[in-house]
């Protein structure tokens, strides 16, 4: 059976045939700052002092945490939460890609020329400055291999900050706009947060109908899914995995 799949796209970035190398080795995190004639307030990343959230969680000690929440600083400071999210899921998409990462990470390249690169992305996708100088950071301190972590907490900063719930709708087929939405409008009765943001992911496996993932790192679940039935009537008589041939 497949298994789940986001729906999401990652794009090709292709690195023209140059060897591939591993990821350098991971240096410990010290306090760093980098200048630019930007008119931008100073970006600064700390080691990660163990910061509580408003829902009791803990972000781990890690240099991910603490790069995410530099740039979550900097983007509170400048009333920008919303457009910096877009940003870095922006460049997510973009260093998702192995030849992407394998290109930045890649010593023989000049950095220069890495630089320029990043120069081009931020003027096709017209990347906020302050975005633009936090990845020059991650490129001089050789982390762009964990740009997918420091991706993911900044979006669990951000959700936290604007009160926004995350909820992963898994179902056969992709749902309709106005089937998510009324997702969206339940997830929020349930939790009472103040947005909900749905990400959707296709299973063949579960037959019909959906599952609905929310809370604090997935913790919860919803599954309206005949694959659950099946696997509910199977327990109850007693009998082994129902297997339903699709025609």
């Amino acid at each position: 059976m497949a298994g789940a799949v986001l729906q999401q796209t990652p794009v090709t970035f292709r690195s023209r045939g140059l060897p591939a190398v591993s990821h350098l080795s991971r240096r410990p995190l010290g306090k760093l700052s980098l200048s630019s004639n930007l008119k931008i307030p100073k970006l600064t990343v700390k080691p990660l002092a163990r910061r509580v959230r408003g829902r009791g969680a803990r972000m781990a000690d890690t240099a991910a945490g603490s790069y995410a929440t530099a740039l979550a600083d900097v983007a509170a400071a400048n009333n920008t939460l919303d457009q910096t999210y877009a940003d870095v899921e922006l460049l997510r998409k973009v260093l998702y890609d192995e030849d992407a990462v394998s290109y930045f990470a890649n010593p023989i390249i000049d950095e220069a020329e890495k630089r320029s690169v990043v120069d081009k992305i931020a003027q096709s996708a017209n990347l906020q400055p302050h975005v633009v100088n936090f990845l020059y950071i991650v490129l001089d301190m050789k982390r762009i291999d964990i740009f997918g972590e420091i991706a993911k907490d900044f979006e669990s900063i951000y959700n936290e900050l604007t009160r926004t719930e995350l909820a992963v709708v898994t179902s056969v087929v992709p749902l309709e706009s106005p089937q998510l939405a009324e997702i969206a409008r339940g997830v929020q009765q349930l939790t009472g947060a103040k947005n909900v943001r749905i990400k959707t992911a296709v299973d063949p496996s579960l037959v019909a109908g959906f599952t609905i993932r929310y809370g604090n790192s997935g913790s919860k679940l919803i599954d309206l899914s005949v694959k659950k039935q099946l696997e509910e009537i199977a327990s109850q008589l007693e009998i082994g995995e129902i297997q339903l041939a699709v025609v």
